[in-house]
């Protein structure tokens, strides 16, 4: 039987739908472009080829496009009933991703994984820190990434794939030693792998090696195509150094160039992360507020991003929403996500619509009442998924609040329970503080 990458076999009886397949899942973990048209190769080949039909599924929902990527996987499910045992299991793994079931595919992935520790596609979506074990709601979630990645090392041995992921897995559970280790040594084994690039950054970010960081992305993102998905982001944290570096006019660069909507290369919820966290910011280190700026990204998140999804994204239109004034109500995305969190359909529960009141107060200046919504939160941000990096958001504006509001003891208090070694703090007034 003709096998994967990672040694695992495949239902197809074609080699040109294996190695379009092989291609294809290469380009998706290393958010390279190219994987969709990869795996439409697959297909062409092989109709009956489901892991083409899974794998395309899975790149078209990182893109965005929800309706087509059920279609895809409704291709992969129609055909998994001549599968193996790991590649039915794979699918209807991604069946229940799909369909928002968090704790029964939390489930699923560990039982897989235990069976089939290389299906690299499915670890894929488990070591990410957006991923599915991120977006759990849960506290504790950084350990828990990183115990599953320390687990299926023996499995990969040096495979630089997995050594990228592995390293800001330890990277986000504050084990810096190694996880600079593991990332130099996959940068330099596989330059063109974008999640090398994005762990690299975390890194340099959480051990606040400044200049590393901006150097290598700097060259890094040269070679990388616009079109990759990574692009965008990548190019905010390369904005992230600049602002810290006090060098605003190359981090506006950076926002034109990459960031703002029509220039981003990752999908919608990508576009009102990246896009909201760098104006939000910006306004933090002192910078005037872009009013065109948020009012557009506003009005495309209320287009694009309709119904509460991902805690990260929706953190971010919380943003755009409390910047846009727009009045309390039951569209806006706190009052949406509050009528799930009851009926247990919401990972985070009711957290994200408990620090809204207080984003809304900060940014129109109401600093004691920000602080009354932000403080009690403290400590909770994990919550959300995402990185460290981007929980830095949410106490940054706690600490911007304190300095406005002329309370410096608590304002050294949270500087004084900062993890230790990460990124300087971008704040305006927070250096006297020091």
């Amino acid at each position: 039987m003709l096998k994967d990458r990672y040694g695992l076999d495949l239902t197809t009886a074609s080699a040109a739908a294996r190695d379009a397949y092989v291609e294809a899942s290469g380009l998706a973990l290393t958010f390279y472009p190219g994987a969709i048209e990869a795996y439409d190769r697959a297909i062409a080949a092989d109709p009956g080829f489901a892991m083409s039909h899974a794998g395309k599924a899975q790149i078209l929902l990182r893109q965005g496009d929800a309706a087509a990527a059920r279609e895809a996987l409704a291709g992969a499910k129609a055909l998994a009933a001549g599968v193996s045992e790991r590649e039915a299991s794979h699918i209807a793994f991604f069946d229940l991703v799909f369909a928002g079931r968090t704790e029964a595919a939390l489930a699923a992935l560990y039982k897989h994984l235990a069976a089939w520790p290389r299906d690299a596609l499915v670890v894929n979506t488990a070591a990410n820190p957006n991923g599915l074990i991120g977006s759990s709601g849960r506290l504790g979630q950084k350990r828990q990434i990183a115990e599953l990645m320390d687990s299926l090392a023996p499995a990969y041995g040096d495979d630089s794939w997995f050594v990228s992921y592995h390293a800001m897995a330890l990277s986000e559970d504050g084990r810096l030693g190694p996880a600079r280790e593991k990332i130099e040594r996959s940068v330099a084994a596989h330059p063109n792998n974008a999640h090398g690039a994005h762990g690299f950054a975390h890194i340099c970010y959480e051990s606040g090696d400044l200049d590393a960081g901006r150097r290598f992305l700097s060259a890094w993102l040269t070679t990388y195509p616009r079109d990759g998905f990574f692009h965008g982001h990548l190019s905010w944290h390369l904005s992230l150094f600049e602002i810290q570096a006090g060098d605003w006019t190359e981090a506006s660069r950076l926002y034109r160039d990459a960031i703002v909507l029509d220039r981003h290369s990752g999908g919608p919820q990508q576009k009102v992360s990246d896009g909201a966290a760098f104006l939000w910011r910006s306004e933090l280190a002192g910078h005037p507020r872009d009013a065109a700026a948020w009012a557009a990204l506003h009005a495309y998140a209320k287009s694009a991003l309709p119904r509460p999804g991902s805690a990260l994204a929706d953190l971010h239109v919380i943003l755009a929403e409390a910047v846009a004034r727009e009045a309390a109500g039951p569209d806006t995305r706190a009052r949406q996500i509050e009528a799930l969190a009851p009926e247990g359909r919401y990972p985070s529960g009711s957290y994200l619509p408990a620090l809204a009141p207080g984003f809304a107060a900060f940014a129109h200046g109401d600093f004691s009442a920000a602080i009354e919504a932000l403080a009690p939160l403290a400590g909770e941000n994990e919550r959300i998924g995402g990185s460290r990096a981007q929980h830095d958001l949410i106490d940054f504006t706690l600490l911007r609040a304190y300095l406005g509001a002329n309370r410096p003891g608590e304002a050294r208090d949270l500087l004084g329970s900062r993890r230790p070694g990460a990124s300087g703090i971008p704040v305006v007034g927070a250096a006297a503080m020091r």
